[in-house]
């Protein structure tokens, strides 16, 4: 049903992209990342029923658990109010994760995104700390994110493969923030807001000369 919902919305809405990339736009929102992530945002996880056990080995944050809970929802709705209202609800959590994937192709590959930006600011490319905790059924995995031998990230996941692509992500959107900032505090902007030489002010009296000194109504 999620599939179907994603699938019949995404070849009517993106008919021009060929096929392979519908294929990719696809599976970047039906999978276990992006359901666990819509999951807990919307609040599922605190409500969820667990065993004691599994409750306290964090259960309540557990991408597999939280993923198919959410389509548990899906399901319930879908049994309740038929096909439109389930449809309904699968697209309006999931637009967003839609369009961003139509709009940049391979968003979900942090550890490409993190790699890239690194090279664009002269960095070296990133490496990765991984530690494992756990019995081999219920093994957990963590990953620190280091570009030029420092940490800028870190993330847990069910595999080697997810703990990396959750740290990578963590240090994407840290540099991303940095980058930001960098960019909003720069000499260049400081300086966009400034009236020009030929500006006027509501008198009419000039506001600055070709040198930047004021001067006043005459």
């Amino acid at each position: 049903m999620l599939g179907l919902a994603v699938t019949d919305y995404i070849h009517s809405s993106y008919p021009d992209l060929p096929e392979g990339q519908l294929a990719k736009l696809r599976a970047s929102v039906v999978n276990t990342a992006t359901l666990a992530e819509t999951s807990a945002r919307i609040g599922i996880g605190p409500i969820l029923r667990l065993g004691k056990g599994e409750d306290q080995s964090g259960g309540r944050s557990k991408e597999s658990i939280l993923a198919d809970a959410l389509e548990a929802v899906f399901g319930a709705v879908f049994l309740d109010g038929g096909w439109p209202r389930a449809r309904d609800l699968i697209l309006g959590l999931l637009i967003d994760d839609i369009t961003t994937g139509a709009e940049r192709p391979g968003r979900q590959d942090y550890k490409t995104r993190l790699q890239e930006l690194a090279a664009e600011r002269g960095l070296g490319a990133p490496t990765y700390q991984i530690s494992g905790t756990g019995p081999d059924h219920d093994r957990r995995f963590s990953a620190v994110a280091m570009v030029d031998s420092v940490a800028h990230g870190d993330g847990n996941g069910t595999s080697k493969k997810r703990a990396e692509q959750a740290a990578a992500r963590s240090a994407w959107k840290a540099f991303s923030a940095d980058g930001a900032a960098v960019a909003a505090s720069s000499p260049e902007n400081a300086t966009e807001n400034l009236p020009q030489p030929d500006e006027r002010s509501e008198n009419g009296s000039s506001v600055l000369d070709t040198n930047g000194v004021g001067h006043g109504s005459t």
